[in-house]
């Protein structure tokens, strides 16, 4: 029963998985076109960047709220909370909610900057032009405000937040929501991530840190994760929801299980506030701890899909990472970065990830690292360069690494019936 645990740990499943990113809007158009290798990248239309240093991002296009929400939602959510609510449609219309005791589901949605967009707007109106503040402003602006929704939405009565650690908050998400129906404290949850964060003011944070790509002239060629000439990330926005549920559960509900969740390492890399240590110690503990309550060994990881985001200090950090890792096995790896393609969607990135691992051991496809033309002799791995791969996938690993000192990594691997219970 959940709200009680009797010391036995039991399997954890996804079952549903929502998406509205910048490479398409539901998972089987976001799949087709992340394995043909599609950039969501292009030259930003959400305010007029064209006096900014960088014009680019991965925008999620074709999006409407009012196709989602009703007038008054649509009205009253910030774009975080109408992404959030898409992902969590598309979720829930993939398994459906029948059989499932609304009372008890478990909410845990991350978003890593809040309403950024209504602050800066707000602050605009209010300091600016001498406007009052909207009675909204408040709740748009929260971070914790798209988990909400979710959760009245649907009436689910069970607990509800949003943890926050920057680019690894929708990883922590899932890997939080797991530990919960595995140690029997839930039975389902909804899990995930939502950020919309492409205005004028977090581009220019970004890109006075010098951590954005300034390829303005070639959008869709700007991300190049582990490349020699790489030049920094392409911000993205865009959600993901995944149901995730007690095998139990989903039996009982005749559910297609896309992939099992099975192991959730966190660390904390406390050398800098925004950059990894050259040996990435943080990744390669996230990613021990990870492998090792999955009871796996890591020599049975097929398949990584990496943080990768394209920067100078953080790509052969992770190169690294992986290397202290797995030794000699490293090299037989497959490793890409969908964020050339994605964008990097912060506190939604993770989520966006994870669901990529289940995808590719549930379809037995890797996605590519595109823009991987020129290599980088420090970033010597299988990286899946350019064009995706037909592989079978049984064990995937999928990391976050984010300011703050935050790792995190999940295990995912196929699922299989007749498993033995972890202990």
């Amino acid at each position: 029963m959940p709200g009680t645990t009797t010391g036995q740990r039991v399997r954890v499943v996804i079952t549903g998985m929502g998406m509205v990113t910048p490479v398409g809007i539901g998972k089987d158009m976001f799949w087709d076109r992340l394995i043909q290798g599609v950039s969501g990248v292009r030259r930003i239309t959400r305010f007029d960047a064209s006096e900014s240093r960088v014009q680019i991002a991965a925008e999620v296009d074709g999006f409407d709220p009012r196709d989602w929400l009703d007038h008054k939602d649509a009205m009253r959510f910030d774009r975080t909370g109408q992404l959030a609510l898409a992902a969590a449609e598309l979720a829930v219309r993939d398994r459906g909610l029948t059989g499932l005791d609304l009372d008890e589901l478990v909410t845990i949605v991350s978003c890593g900057v809040g309403g950024a967009s209504s602050i800066v707007a707000a602050a605009h109106d209010h300091l600016v032009d001498k406007k009052m503040v909207s009675p909204l402003f408040i709740p748009m602006a929260m971070a914790n405000w798209p988990a909400s929704a979710i959760a009245f939405r649907y009436k689910l009565g069970g607990p509800c937040y949003a943890p926050l650690s920057a680019c690894a908050s929708s990883a922590d998400a899932i890997g939080q929501g797991f530990r919960m129906i595995r140690d029997g404290y839930a039975t389902a949850c909804l899990a995930g991530g939502t950020e919309a964060a492409i205005n004028a003011l977090v581009i220019a944070g970004f890109a006075s840190m010098r951590a954005l790509s300034r390829r303005n002239d070639d959008p869709q060629r700007a991300g190049r994760p582990f490349a020699a000439d790489r030049d920094g990330f392409v911000l993205g926005e865009g959600a993901c929801i995944l149901m995730l549920e007690s095998l139990t559960s989903a039996r009982k509900r005749g559910a297609h299980i896309y992939a099992e969740v099975c192991g959730y390492g966190q660390a904390t890399d406390t050398h800098h506030l925004t950059a990894p240590r050259a040996d990435g110690e943080g990744a390669r503990k996230a990613m021990t701890l990870a492998i090792r309550e999955a009871g796996l060994k890591p020599n049975e990881i097929q398949y990584i899909n990496a943080h990768g985001t394209g920067t100078k200090l953080s790509d052969p950090a992770e190169t690294t990472a992986v290397r202290r890792t797995f030794g000699e096995h490293a090299a037989l790896l497959a490793i890409s970065s969908t964020k050339a393609m994605t964008g990097h969607m912060l506190g939604a990135t993770g989520a966006v990830e994870a669901a990529i691992c289940a995808l590719a051991i549930d379809r037995g496809a890797i996605p590519p690292t595109i823009n991987l033309q020129i290599p980088d002799p420090e970033c010597d791995l299988d990286y899946v360069p350019n064009t995706a791969r037909q592989q079978k996938v049984d064990v995937a690993l999928t990391n976050s690494i984010a300011f703050g000192g935050h790792n995190v990594t999940l295990a995912l691997r196929r699922y299989v019936p007749d498993r033995a219970e972890p202990r």
